[in-house]
């Protein structure tokens, strides 16, 4: 029996004009047209319907749109080929939050915290033979905005306060652990936003339940991928 773009739109509460947007962006396959032109869809068109919405909240608009538009094609490698890096990406993202996790765990007490003893700022020398690193190293990283350090008034050398050699213990956790100097330098900024490795904590949960939720989205989009895949033509 043929639907109406009004059938498709009223079971994902969306307009008529929305149904032939996605059509005309690839997202359904062309429909049939009746004797007077209006589009006619079938069960096929729903399912990509379907499969497409399904797919939004795990891969995003840009992305959801490519795998619809490879999969209406015939293109199956290409369409999961985008599946596999918005995979990749949730990937990326776990490793980085279990690096941050791993690196807090690992940080030395807090400056001047109760029972610690007063901390000193460290020059750049030392510093870089702690972290097991090059000066030119936390010279490059600086320039990238992981930390600023401050000027000896006397000499002008690089003296790092211990809030952030506690940072830079920390990016170096990160760099090991293969990630960019941009996205250290955001984790940083995340942190000192924070106010401390303890505050930040909750952040780290939240972010755990956000990288779950996309989990799951992924698999509830590749299921309705999956059974639009084997719909009839």
């Amino acid at each position: 029996m043929p639907l109406r773009p009004i059938d498709l739109a009223r079971e994902h509460g969306l307009s008529t004009q929305a149904v032939r947007n996605y059509e005309e962006a690839g997202v359904l396959p062309p429909a049939d047209r009746s004797a007077h032109g209006y589009r006619r869809y079938g069960e096929r068109h729903a399912a990509a319907l379907r499969a497409f919405l399904a797919l939004l909240p795990g891969h995003g608009h840009p992305t959801a749109t490519a795998i619809m538009r490879a999969a209406n094609a015939g293109d199956l490698p290409e369409a999961l080929r985008l599946i596999d890096g918005s995979h990749a990406l949730l990937a990326e993202d776990r490793r980085t939050l279990d690096a941050v996790r791993t690196a807090l765990d690992h940080l030395p007490p807090e400056p001047d915290a109760p029972g610690q003893p007063p901390a000193a700022a460290t020059r750049i020398g030392p510093l870089a033979h702690r972290l097991g690193l090059r000066p030119a190293t936390l010279r490059a990283w600086e320039r990238a905005g992981l930390v600023t350090p401050s000027r000896d008034a006397r000499t002008g050398y690089r003296v790092y306060p211990p809030a952030q050699v506690r940072e830079l213990l920390l990016a170096e956790q990160l760099r090991r652990g293969g990630h960019s100097l941009a996205r250290t330098a955001d984790l940083l900024h995340r942190l000192r936003t924070a106010g401390s490795p303890e505050a930040v904590r909750p952040t780290l949960t939240a972010w755990q339940d956000r990288l779950t939720t996309r989990g799951r989205a992924l698999l509830t989009g590749a299921a309705a991928l999956h059974a639009y895949l084997g719909s009839p033509p």
